[in-house]
């Protein structure tokens, strides 16, 4: 993604989301995406505070990412979980959307 890219997601998003992402075996792996300050992801909590967390299993994940269902489907199902700014978390499915299509 180059910096135009970037800037244009940051400020349509301006969060920063706390990824808690959970395989089968119970094992849970923590990850950030930051559109707020640095418009990054990484592995890990978030430097500062996450505006919203979500939790999933990472077969929902997976099918966010793919976009073979949206996060309101998963959230109503009971597939996703939110804490704190849930307005931010609609924004999920955009994020996730813009960079399939770079792939």
């Amino acid at each position: 993604m180059d910096d135009k890219e970037k800037k244009d997601i940051q400020k349509k998003t301006n969060g920063c989301f706390g990824m808690h992402v959970k395989n089968a075996g119970g094992k849970e792996l923590v990850w950030t995406i930051d559109l707020k300050k640095n418009a990054e992801a990484y592995e890990g909590k978030a430097k500062g505070k996450a505006d919203v967390t979500i939790n999933l299993s990472d077969d929902t994940f997976i099918d966010l990412a793919d976009g073979k269902v949206n996060g309101q489907k998963a959230f109503i199902s009971g597939k996703l979980k939110v804490k704190g700014n849930i307005m931010l978390a609609t924004k999920l499915d955009n994020v996730l959307k813009s960079q399939k299509a770079k792939l």
